[in-house]
């Protein structure tokens, strides 16, 4: 007859596909019971899956069926999104329990398009959104949500972000007088206006903020480094080689800094051409994947070169929002599962849970 003991050992040899992890590693077991030979089993995952709830489900049974002899399974799933680790002697945001930073080592990647859809992927999933537009010098949010509305101010100081699509949002591009306005500005200055755009904004119970930082590893993520609590980092490259090799140094950067990169992320990786339906490896093939196996981290997802993703976002309406039930919205869902996955079998954020201490 089976124990507990041995049914944690099954759980823990599942890999499930949609999170590409076993139960055990993504820390789900809430409560295991097992009475008879029938185990009823209480999930609750630290990311978000509502897209995903039956799929999900109906995997976990089948793997868990195909490895135990029992009579019968009670199955049911909760997801409980926590704040995750930041640097050390950072604290967390007030109403922002976790920080992505998506990054690219080179501009020219797609990576502002991938962090705008990877928002929207996050709240069709479930969870509470926000975007930061890092990109001071050449802010693209803006347009890319579509927003036509300057936020307003509460007291003079802070600011209500911009919601679009769902998404809070806050960029330098929706301070400036028009949008071919050039911000001639030193390093010092840019710095203090990213600090601020993410301390003077007033963002409401976000369970992400996607911070969308420009490309390189220059005076902007250093201080994202240094001053921002992140929870972790994604890297945007595309396959061919020069890509790759700019991807490895942010990678590096990330890493002395101590901030985990929860994955790659390979753009641009196939083209699927609207006419003939042929698809070909335009920037040649497995640049993702071989960053992904160096630096033993996760290859997130593979996303596609297509016309439809260029023309949607620079019409203010992101794929994924634009035709959730496509093919390219299905694989940044997908991607941003993988991604909220992998942040969630991070440690914890304990510091909240203190009192706060005043001597007087």
């Amino acid at each position: 007859m089976l124990n507990k003991n041995q049914i944690l050992e099954k759980l823990s040899e599942i890999i499930i596909p949609t999170i590409n992890s076993d139960l055990v590693s993504t820390k789900s077991i809430k409560d295991i019971q097992l009475n008879d030979d029938v185990l009823t089993l209480a999930l609750e995952f630290g990311f978000p899956f509502e897209t995903y709830e039956n799929q999900l489900q109906q995997q976990i049974l089948e793997c868990l069926t195909q490895s135990l002899k029992l009579k019968s399974i009670q199955l049911t799933l909760s997801q409980k999104i926590v704040s995750h680790a930041v640097q050390t002697g950072l604290k967390g945001l007030p109403n922002v329990k976790n920080i992505i930073a998506i990054a690219s080592g080179k501009g020219g990647v797609g990576k502002s398009t991938t962090a705008v859809n990877l928002a929207a992927a996050l709240k069709q999933l479930g969870a509470r959104v926000g975007i930061l537009d890092a990109d001071i010098y050449g802010p693209s949010q803006p347009m890319m949500l579509g927003a036509t509305e300057k936020p307003e101010s509460v007291d003079g100081k802070y600011l209500k972000p911009v919601i679009c699509h769902g998404i809070q949002s806050m960029s330098i591009g929706y301070l400036i007088e028009n949008e071919d306005t050039a911000m001639i500005w030193r390093g010092p200055m840019v710095t203090r206006a990213l600090q601020q755009l993410l301390n003077e904004t007033l963002w409401d119970k976000l369970d992400y903020l996607i911070i969308d930082l420009p490309p390189g590893t220059g005076d902007i993520q250093l201080t994202l480094a240094q001053k921002i609590p992140v929870s972790g980092a994604v890297i945007i490259t595309t396959p061919q080689d020069i890509a790759c090799l700019d991807a490895k140094k942010a990678y590096a950067m990330f890493n002395k800094m101590h901030i985990p990169v929860l994955g790659v992320i390979e753009n641009m990786s196939t083209h699927l051409c609207p006419a003939c339906g042929h698809t070909s490896a335009i920037f040649g093939t497995g640049g993702g994947e071989h960053i992904a196996n160096k630096y033993q981290t996760t290859l997130l997802g593979q996303l596609p070169l297509d016309i439809k993703i260029r023309e949607q976002t620079d019409a203010g309406k992101p794929t994924v929002i634009a035709e959730p039930d496509h093919p390219i919205s299905q694989a940044y869902r997908e991607t941003a599962l993988k991604l909220s996955a992998a942040l969630s079998t991070l440690g914890k954020n304990y510091a909240a849970k203190f009192p706060k201490i005043v001597i007087e």
